[in-house]
């Protein structure tokens, strides 16, 4: 049994996807939502009675990351459920997994051993601190990457301590980034016709997100410190309060800034010495924000918005979760994209793709499916019919 397709985009594609929690889940989410055969590998429930490895199954967390995939059931602690497997990885392009790296070695899973299996295998790998090397057997989760990627050094308002940020921002972009290399390997793999090994970490994914902060360092051996909601190097740029909320404003370069300082109503501040330049607006960053704090809380969010905007200065409101789904562009855009038939939340809304393919689109087309839904169908095209020996011994 196959799914109904969520996109022409990848279909012909079948992807293994061993992953659990997050970061593997998020990479693989990809692959499912742009028209791969996604099988979803799973402990049968005599091995793992919750069989979840992360969120449980009725929750939206758990509906937002496994929606459109097949799901099949295999014991990897028998020599059967691994002979299964790699029976079905010779019929695969992917195989994406996040096991602790030593395991998938325990298991015969490591790529060396999968190259042999099917050599236009891509395997996806991801790691708390990458597959070897001196941290290779920590446990891996995503706040320990935050804070030792250097995130939690420059997050939060200065002098009160490190601050998380508020998503698991190092899995996710593992993830991201896994499922991106893997797509570069099949690229690859048209000109070469091998697979290869994609391997990524949660710390590796955090440092290369500190972006410009870590090019800071490294080029000029300038140490970022916490900011708070200022930017670090254009000012202003930050939060302002107003009479029913706070604003952003951005001010990057002296021509914005002084369109801000006009729209504001104080052309005065453009010559003031204490603002003439952004380094001198940076040595009084406290004196300036206090200025313009002044001005917005005379307005509403809504006035400050449309008349900043008016005059050329970025400017957005500050919204709860719920106001981001309810703002006209957002709806426009359709991120939050229709789920049908979610257990336990019937026809619903998840968080659809971030971005659009004007002949390939991508669908929420199944929810996530039970456990082992799908498993005899798939023994079936492996041309194995005995499911109920194999139930009885615990092999799926």
């Amino acid at each position: 049994m196959t799914l109904p397709i969520a996109s022409t985009a990848l279909d012909g594609i079948r992807v293994i996807d061993l992953s659990r929690v997050r970061s593997g889940p998020t990479a693989v989410r990809q692959f499912a939502d742009w028209g791969a055969d996604v099988i979803k590998i799973e402990p049968p429930e005599s091995v793992e009675p919750d069989g979840t490895l992360g969120a449980g199954r009725n929750t939206a967390d758990f509906q937002n990351l496994q929606r459109n995939k097949r799901s099949m059931t295999l014991n990897l602690k028998s020599e059967e459920g691994v002979r299964i497997l790699k029976q079905l990885i010779k019929t695969a392009d992917v195989v994406i997994e996040n096991f602790r790296p030593d395991v998938k070695d325990r298991l015969g899973l490591d790529y060396e051993s999968l190259k042999e299996i099917n050599p236009r295998i891509i395997l996806g790998s991801i790691s708390g601190f990458g597959q070897d090397g001196p941290y290779a057997k920590r446990p891996g989760f995503d706040q320990i990457a935050q804070g030792m990627g250097g995130l939690m050094s420059i997050t939060g308002e200065p002098g009160q301590g490190p601050m998380r940020v508020g998503i698991p921002i190092a899995d996710l972009c593992a993830g991201l980034f896994c499922a991106m290399g893997v797509l570069t390997a099949l690229l690859e793999r048209n000109q070469s016709g091998e697979g290869q090994w994609v391997q990524t970490s949660l710390l590796q994914s955090q440092i290369f997100m500190l972006d410009f902060q870590a090019a800071r360092w490294l080029t000029q051996g300038e140490i970022p410190k916490q900011a708070g909601n200022d930017h670090p190097t254009s000012i202003p740029t930050g939060v302002f309060p107003t009479t029913n909320g706070s604003i952003n404003i951005a001010c990057a370069g002296e021509a914005i800034w002084q369109r801000c300082a006009k729209a504001l109503g104080h052309a005065d501040w453009i010559d003031d010495t204490r603002f003439l330049q952004n380094a001198d607006r940076s040595k009084n960053r406290k004196i300036l924000n206090a200025l313009i704090a002044e001005i917005t809380m005379t307005n509403t969010s809504e006035y400050w918005v449309e008349t900043l905007l008016e005059a050329g200065v970025p400017t957005g409101p500050i919204y709860s979760v719920d106001q981001v789904f309810a703002d006209p562009q957002v709806e426009h855009l359709g991120i939050a994209a229709k789920a049908l038939g979610t257990i336990p939340f019937g026809n619903t809304q998840l968080v659809g793709q971030p971005f659009s393919m004007n002949r390939t689109p991508s669908s929420i087309v199944s929810p996530p499916p039970s456990r082992g839904q799908h498993t005899k169908d798939i023994l079936a095209e492996l041309g194995i019919g005995d499911s109920e020996s194999l139930k009885q011994n615990n092999v799926i």
